[in-house]
């Protein structure tokens, strides 16, 4: 999950980034969502940061956390998480 602050907004680079890994990984390992934490009251704690972050879940529990957007970063976590 892409968190943001509105005024801040997502990066277009990582989008991609996450694009291209679940078009090489499969569909049906890698989901990507975006999330601005200003209308997400489950997400208050990450409001007031100027820079992304990305939440990774598995089985509905929450298992690593990126934070800035850091391409080579996210792929080791996207890869060591599948």
């Amino acid at each position: 999950v892409d968190v943001f602050q509105a005024w801040c907004g997502p990066c277009k680079t990582v989008v991609d980034l996450f694009q291209k890994i679940r078009n090489e990984v499969g569909s049906d390992l890698l989901y990507f969502a975006v999330a601005e934490v200003d209308s997400i009251d489950a997400l208050e704690k990450y409001r007031g940061k100027c820079k992304p972050i990305f939440l990774f879940y598995a089985g509905g529990e929450l298992v690593a956390v990126v934070r800035g957007a850091n391409a080579p970063l996210l792929q080791k976590t996207i890869l060591e998480q599948l």
